[in-house]
């Protein structure tokens, strides 16, 4: 049973629903991943996070990250100025582990999944949440995330900006006699997002989700 607003009332439709529209709610995930702590990552860091966010809800997708402080979580703000919905995944097991023992924020996120896994276990939740990743100025932490996405053969996008992560995730897989043409490379976050969301779109199209 369906339920279909008309003005101001709801009404129940027991139709089935048009083929078309039967993953019709399905909205892309797309995670983001960066440095918690950015004292590191250069002028206009936090502004590039935001617009990277915002671009995320501004071409249909709902923002995850890791529920952390830094770049995911300005990535967020950038996702809510825009209306967007943001969950987060927590290495936390309760919201008072969240913030007493991580001390992380509950800020700019909808809806927080507390995993209990610590950080090498909420890397994992997160990233397979996610159908693509962002990556953003990171630290090791977001080299681990990156490499489980890499694993799984997700779309990654790789933010380049007044940092070296780009350069290291180039290095990694020149080094490491891998191919990645699951990897692409963009200074621009409007570009970067569009260019992703084609390659979600194109996954979805093998088994039928759009």
């Amino acid at each position: 049973m369906a339920l279909t607003k008309t003005s101001d009332k709801f009404i129940c439709y027991n139709g089935p629903l048009e083929n078309d529209d039967k993953h019709g709610h399905v909205r892309i995930k797309i995670g983001v991943s960066g440095a918690a702590e950015t004292g590191h990552c250069g002028l206009n860091a936090l502004d590039m996070a935001k617009a990277l966010g915002a671009e995320v809800i501004r071409q249909g997708g709902i923002l995850v990250t890791g529920a952390t402080t830094g770049f995911p979580l300005w990535a967020s703000m950038g996702a809510k100025e825009e209306r967007g919905v943001v969950i987060g995944l927590s290495p936390a097991a309760s919201p008072k582990e969240h913030i007493e023992g991580y001390h992380l924020p509950l800020d700019y996120t909808d809806l927080i999944i507390y995993t209990g896994f610590g950080f090498p276990g909420r890397d994992l939740l997160f990233t397979r949440s996610c159908e693509a990743l962002l990556i953003g100025c990171g630290r090791i932490g977001t080299i681990h995330e990156f490499t489980i996405a890499f694993e799984d053969n997700k779309p990654i996008g790789v933010l380049e900006g007044p940092w070296t992560m780009a350069e290291q995730i180039k290095d990694m897989v020149a080094k490491g006699n891998r191919q990645g043409d699951r990897i692409i490379y963009d200074s621009d976050p409007k570009k970067l997002v569009e260019r992703l969301v084609a390659m979600v779109e194109e996954d979805r199209k093998k088994v039928d989700i759009h």
